[in-house]
This record gives structure tokens, C-alpha cells and sequence, in this order.
């Protein structure tokens, strides 16, 4: 069994890898340097963090780009697991073109990243922009003289993607004493304390909507789901937390309901193009919060992205699927 994988993985997860396959032989395969024209090949791949690092689905660096022309250009290969939640990213498309499997990370980093939307929402509701626009200037400038902040108990939150992101997101919420509408893809109930709807029957719930939260995957179902319609449907002064993907929401639209007052604010963390532009006018507004793409980040990922890795691997060993129950 022939495994490709990164130099920083192999001497982190080398041993582990080892005792999860037993007695059975396996060979790391690492991707060439820049300056080796060798053929590789390989039955198995794992994306570490550190592959990927600072690339982006739209721009690639060299030594990312290295790892993937390994992928596509390994004969045998047959599955790839990689270190996100999402495998979005052209490279796996192509892979899955071909025939291969690919795997991803869900739930690895889920906990963080419904902290980070939870963190942006909740500095949106708290007005944290403005008071720190104020620190800047060292004006001190309570809220009670530049307007209160509305009380978020009674307040409706839609979530788009109930899966263990928008489910944190939801119980989080909830427990603040909000109304939780779960979006999902099928029509079963997420229980009791939640409104339940479809991706196809979102725009009925989106005019009492005063927190439109998108935590889905990018599907055909999800991409250009939040356009100008959607937004046009939300009530004056709602609020937009996208932990998504930037293609879930069509991005001109978007800065056009911020500035015409339609949202009162936006927590973004991924956009339709990354790194963002430059010239973006999302940078410079003073009602949206910008990160890139880094809700996921933590020191405790890669731990947990391994495990899930290792339990895979362990199944492919015993019964040739990655996906197969031990």
C-alpha cells in the first residue's frame, strides 16, 4: 500500500499510521521537489493542513500546486482524504471525475468554527464595530448615546446547513433565548425547539429572519442560494453570518443590500474569490467584520483531522472502503 502524503505528516503521523494498518506493508510517497521530473504513483493520499497552507481554492501556490499535480497524476490512486470539511476545491473535483474517492474532515473542526460565527454574531449584535472604531479615535462613546443594541432574546435565527456546524450554532442560540429556524436538505424535524424547513422553502421564512446564518456545504442546491431575491426578502436591518463559501451568496448583491441599508451587518469569513480583492468595498465598510477564511482555525485540528483520517484508513484496510463501519 502506497500512501502519498507530506514530509511534516510522515514524521508526525508515520507511527501512527503503522500500527493502525498492523502487519500490513505500506510505503510513504512524498511529492517531488520543484526540481524532480520523477513519475510518482500511489493508492492512498492524505491533504494535511500543511499542504494546502496559505493557497487558496483560487489561488495556488507552488508548493501546494506540486502535491496536487502528485494527485492527478498518480495512475492508481483510489482515495484522498483531505483535512477540510468541504473538498470543494477543483483539484478534488477532477479527482472525483476520475473515479476516486475523496473524503473529507466534517466535524473536525466544527466546534470552532460555530464559535467563530457565534463570536461574529454576537459582535454585530453588541455594535463591537462601532466601539471599535471609537477606541481608534479615543472617543469614548457609549452605546446609549450612538444608538442601543437590540436584544437578541425574541430574535429569529434562520441556519442554513444543519449539520454539526449550524447544530452548535443553533443549541448556542437557542439557549440565548432565540427563535431557530433549521435549514436542511430534507424536510425531517431537528427537534422540538426548532422550526424546520428545506433549502427549496427558505424564502418562506426569510421575511421574519433577523439573522441569516450560512453554515452548508457548496452544492448545486447551495451555490447563488442567498442572491438579490433572497436578501430582498429579509426584513429592513437583518444581519448576515456566512461561514460557508463565498459562492453560496452572490457577492454584489450582497454590498448593494449594505449599502442600501436593507442588512445592518455582516460577519464574513469566505468569499467569492480568496484571498478578497483588494479593491472590495467589504474591507472599508463599517458594518461588515472580514476574516480570511480562518473560522476553522485552531491548534487542535489536526489531531482531530488525523483521527478521523486513521479510523478511514482502518476501514479501507479491513474492508477496501473509507466509509465502511469497523
Amino acid at each position: 500500500m502506497r500512501i502519498l502524503l507530506s514530509e511534516p505528516a510522515l514524521r508526525a503521523h508515520g507511527d501512527a499510521i503503522t500500527a493502525v494498518l498492523q502487519d500490513r506493508p505500506w510505503t510513504a510517497v512524498l511529492a517531488p521537489a520543484i526540481d524532480d521530473a520523477r513519475a510518482i504513483d500511489a493508492d492512498i493520499a492524505f491533504v494535511s493542513r500543511d499542504v494546502t497552507g496559505l493557497s487558496t481554492k483560487h489561488e495556488v501556490l507552488p508548493s501546494t500546486q506540486r502535491f496536487y499535480t502528485a494527485l492527478l497524476e498518480a495512475p492508481s490512486l483510489r482515495w484522498t482524504h483531505v483535512h477540510s470539511a468541504g473538498a470543494d476545491r477543483p483539484v478534488y473535483v477532477q479527482l472525483r471525475e476520475r473515479g476516486v474517492k475523496v473524503t473529507t474532515s466534517s466535524g473536525a473542526n466544527a466546534s470552532v468554527v460555530a464559535q467563530t460565527a457565534l463570536a461574529g454574531l454576537l459582535a454585530l449584535a453588541r455594535h463591537f464595530p462601532r466601539m471599535l472604531a471609537a477606541q481608534r479615535e479615543r472617543q469614548w462613546a457609549p452605546l446609549i448615546a450612538t444608538g442601543m443594541p437590540r436584544d437578541l432574546h425574541g430574535q429569529t435565527a434562520t441556519i442554513v446547513g444543519w449539520g454539526p456546524i449550524g447544530q452548535q450554532i443553533g443549541a448556542v442560540l437557542h439557549a440565548l433565548g432565540m427563535r431557530v429556524v433549521a435549514v436542511r436538505q430534507r424536510p425531517d424535524s431537528a427537534g422540538p425547539d426548532y422550526q424546520t424547513v428545506t433549502y427549496r422553502t427558505l424564502g418562506e421564512v426569510l421575511p421574519r429572519t433577523d439573522w441569516l446564518v450560512l453554515a452548508c456545504p457548496l452544492t448545486e442546491d447551495t451555490r447563488g442560494l442567498i442572491g438579490a431575491e433572497a436578501l430582498a426578502r429579509l426584513p429592513q436591518g437583518a444581519h448576515l453570518v456566512n461561514v460557508a463559501r463565498g459562492e453560496v451568496v452572490d457577492e454584489p448583491a450582497l454590498i448593494a443590500a449594505l449599502r442600501g441599508g436593507r442588512l445592518a451587518g455582516a460577519y464574513l469569513d469566505v468569499f467569492a474569490h480568496e484571498p478578497l480583492p483588494t479593491d472590495s468595498p467589504l474591507w472599508d465598510m463599517p458594518n461588515v467584520i472580514v476574516t480570511p477564511h480562518s473560522a476553522g482555525f485552531s491548534d487542535g485540528n489536526a489531531a482531530r483531522v488525523v483521527d478521523i483520517f486513521l479510523g478511514k484508513l482502518a476501514a479501507w484496510a479491513a474492508h477496501g472502503d473509507p466509509d465502511a463501519r469497523l
